[in-house]
């Protein structure tokens, strides 16, 4: 692993933990935890490669295996892997650092883990908690692992630290551009000051113009 991420430096002992059970009770409640999944599945054809990048305790990605696709979660926290693993079979889970993932480099091939996906999908505010310094590097090898054309969605919080414009420029870097913008998972229409952002990123195709 690199740098500690944020979700280990702001956060306290027990906060992992805390987390899992927090998700646990609010599934037994029947909450519906499936909104980010299903504009996934809506983006994507059945049966599609897709990575859950920083993935928690599994919530979104085992909604995805229970729509038929291929899912693999990777986070950087052993404890949320493992308590993906107890409470969603089906899925592969990793633990890796995502601003430096080389699934290839891992040699998962024998597993049947692939090294490109159709889909990636950064929810719960994953780029607010990976290292400083470090959202290019994360970008850059999400990036690697997308298919020719492969989609992106990011969603995070606009007051958790991680300027839109600093996103902004870091998609920039890595070749990606911002397809769409959202408000919600929803796809409650963008608006200057919104308190969540969900952005589509693909890779540009010939002619595009940035579109938001």
């Amino acid at each position: 692993m690199g740098a500690p991420t944020r979700w280990v430096t702001d956060t306290s002992e027990g906060h992992s933990q805390w987390y899992v059970e927090r998700f646990r009770r609010m599934a037994a409640e029947g909450a519906d935890l499936g909104g980010e999944a299903r504009l996934v599945d809506a983006m994507v054809p059945p049966g599609s490669r897709i990575l859950d990048a920083g993935c928690g305790p599994g919530r979104v990605a085992a909604v995805l295996h229970a729509r038929g696709h291929d899912v693999v979660g990777i986070d950087a926290d052993a404890e949320l892997i493992d308590a993906a693993r107890q409470d969603h079979p089906g899925p592969r889970w990793i633990v890796a650092d995502l601003a430096a993932l080389d699934l290839a480099a891992l040699d998962l091939a024998a597993a049947g883990v692939p090294s490109t996906f159709d889909a990636v999908v950064m929810a719960g505010n994953v780029m607010t908690f990976v290292a400083p310094g470090t959202e290019t590097d994360v970008l850059s090898r999400v990036a690697a692992h997308l298919t020719a054309d492969g989609v992106v969605l990011v969603g995070f919080g606009t007051d958790r630290g991680y300027p839109l414009a600093d996103f902004d420029a870091h998609v920039a870097a890595t070749g990606l551009v911002v397809e769409h913008r959202f408000a919600t998972w929803d796809l409650r229409p963008w608006r200057e000051g919104a308190p969540f952002a969900v952005s589509i990123l693909r890779r540009p195709a010939p002619g595009h113009e940035e579109r938001r």
